[in-house]
């Protein structure tokens, strides 16, 4: 599984011009997942990513995690594209829908977040405060 995190000010997805989801100062995660993924996967990366310290303390330093601050997770099967052969990207390595799907929303409720719309065609808009952009894995806990 992999998450690309995002400290934004905020953030939100559309689809078909309509807004399905939005946050102010937080996180936006898009979510990749992969052959073999559980939902022991999901929960460990969204505890993870909840205590990411990515955010200022008192002093102005990264020292803060998440805490009351909001959380937007949009599904994203490009964060394992291949482009290793021409310039086509190969998602074999992408799970499919119906395993994907599932360990998305164990993901996001872990994480308290909000959503986009699994396998729609979204616009996301975002203004990444920073920037701060992390990519996260977890290779079945490894």
């Amino acid at each position: 599984m992999r998450a690309l995190v995002q400290r934004v000010s905020r953030a939100e997805v559309r689809v078909d011009g309509v807004v399905v989801a939005g946050i102010g100062p937080g996180l936006l995660v898009l979510l990749g997942v992969t052959h073999g993924d559980d939902e022991a996967v999901a929960v460990r990366l969204a505890r993870k990513v909840r205590a990411l310290r990515v955010f200022a303390d008192a002093e102005g330093r990264m020292n803060e995690p998440l805490g009351d601050r909001e959380a937007l997770v949009v599904s994203q099967f490009t964060l394992y594209g291949d482009t290793r052969k021409g310039n086509r990207p190969s998602y074999v390595a992408a799970a499919p829908g119906e395993i994907a799907e599932p360990l998305y929303e164990i993901f996001r409720a872990e994480l308290g977040a909000a959503g986009g719309i699994f396998g729609a065609d979204m616009a996301v808009e975002l203004v990444n405060d920073g920037p701060v952009t992390l990519l996260l894995e977890d290779e079945h806990g490894r």
